[in-house]
């Protein structure tokens, strides 16, 4: 399973400058759209889940890593992709839902968290002991952070060897203590700094002695990836983009590193343009997770304005009315993070990058609406002169014979629109690479 990730790698590695778009949702429609892209495109999906979204109790969507697991191999078997074409992986693993309990209680669940996931077949494990826990200090020393993930990875390892006779061979680990915050900043940003050479270089150098220290050092060939902060973020309202002039001394680092490539967060929002330069500066793993569901709510909201021109009102779903309620309702997925008068607040609800609605999708009531959004625009079906005023894009392939003008069909493809910018950057060719660099250092 984690052949895909070696030969990423390999082809980074052999100044083939390739990437992988790690797909961070749980949405079955973000889902269907990644695995519907790798079929287009004959690659393999990685799709991530965040330690708060599936945890061993269920996380915010009431899965655990079996029912993840069983989610997205489910939805790729149904549409024909091969189960060798999927990895899974484990986002931000780590104490990070234990915040509260002292340190070593809320280690004792990430240990738990890490042996729920191994077991379930995710073979891509992203460590995050960044986050500081009761008694803490903050921030945590690199020292700390290198110990307690290395003190995970011995647990995921002792898992694998009670699962497999080839034990931990196929698990593949991400390390790296400047982790952005998973789904954005919660803050406005004025800006954001990369991470230095000279940090990179501690941070692996303590993990380095950590894995000695913990044991675990034969594991660490099979650490593919660090997590460095190429200068990249968004908040609610604006998006850092990437600006490689910044990064040429730590694109560097990972020279004497022949196994490791960059793994970049929070690339949600950027430019073809910054996707394709972070592939070919070594970023070889670019997560997305907010930016999918931001297009998945755009098409949404899109198409129950097509509803609303067509069926009188006591027939419509009133898919945005019923959002906005259900999360005046429980907000507690969004009030500590938009501040302002309640009109900000309002459009902040409806509209933010950092897209806290993405929280609520689960929701027996919204979930109700899109059903019943879907099945009303099934029904009348959708003119085309509208679909060209809300979804031009979709309008365009329809037109095409490309795409099928069903409500879901048009949902996903909105979602493919983020995901084929993302591909066309993970196949950035070797040439291109070469060019730069020539003209660069002529």
């Amino acid at each position: 399973m984690s052949s895909a990730l070696d030969e990423l790698v390999r082809h980074q590695k052999g100044g083939d400058a390739r990437g992988i778009t790690s797909v961070c949702s749980a949405h079955p429609l973000v889902i269907e759209a990644a695995v519907l892209q790798a079929l287009e495109s004959g690659g393999t999906v990685l799709v991530e889940a965040t330690s708060n979204q599936v945890d061993q109790y269920g996380g915010y969507t009431g899965m655990r890593p079996d029912d993840f697991r069983s989610l997205v191999r489910g939805i790729a078997g149904r549409l024909g992709l091969p189960a060798d074409r999927v990895v899974l992986g484990g986002d931000h693993l780590g104490p990070n839902r234990w915040r509260a309990l002292p340190p070593e209680e809320a280690m004792r669940e990430a240990e738990r968290l890490v042996a729920a996931y191994v077991r379930a077949g995710f073979t891509k494990i992203h460590l995050d002991c960044s986050f500081s826990c009761a008694g803490d200090p903050a921030p945590l020393s690199d020292e700390v952070v290198a110990d307690r993930a290395a003190r995970l990875v011995a647990v995921a390892e002792e898992t694998a060897r009670e699962i497999s006779e080839d034990g931990g061979a196929a698990l593949r680990y991400v390390i790296g203590t400047e982790v952005p915050v998973p789904g954005g900043a919660h803050e406005t940003l004025d800006g954001v700094r990369p991470t230095t050479a000279d940090g990179a270089r501690l941070t692996l150098k303590r993990h380095h002695e950590a894995f000695a220290e913990h044991g675990v050092s034969e594991v660490w060939p099979r650490v593919m990836a660090l997590v460095v902060q190429p200068g990249v973020e968004f908040d609610h309202l604006k998006v850092v983009d990437y600006d490689r002039e910044r990064t040429g001394e730590l694109r560097t680092v990972l020279d004497t590193e022949p196994g490791m490539v960059f793994e970049a967060h929070s690339t949600d929002y950027q430019t073809p343009e910054a996707l394709s330069a972070l592939v070919e500066d070594h970023w070889a793993v670019l997560k997305v997770g907010p930016g999918l569901t931001f297009a998945l709510r755009e098409a949404l909201y899109a198409l129950a304005g097509i509803e609303e021109e067509l069926l009188a009102p006591e027939r419509r779903s009133r898919l945005p009315e019923v959002v906005e309620r259900r999360m005046r309702a429980e907000p507690s997925w969004w009030e500590g993070y938009y501040e302002g008068e309640e009109q900000e607040r309002r459009l902040a609800r409806r509209y933010s990058y950092s897209d806290r609605v993405r929280y609520y999708w689960p929701d027996p009531e919204i979930e109700a609406a899109v059903t019943a959004l879907f099945e009303n625009l099934s029904a009348t079906g959708i003119p085309l002169p509208l679909l060209s005023a809300r979804l031009p894009e979709q309008y365009r392939r329809v037109r095409a014979g490309r795409l099928e003008p069903s409500p879901r069909a048009l949902a996903v493809d909105r979602v493919r629109d983020v995901l084929r910018d993302y591909d066309r950057a993970c196949r950035t060719t070797a040439r291109r690479t070469t060019a730069r660099h020539d003209k660069e250092y002529a």
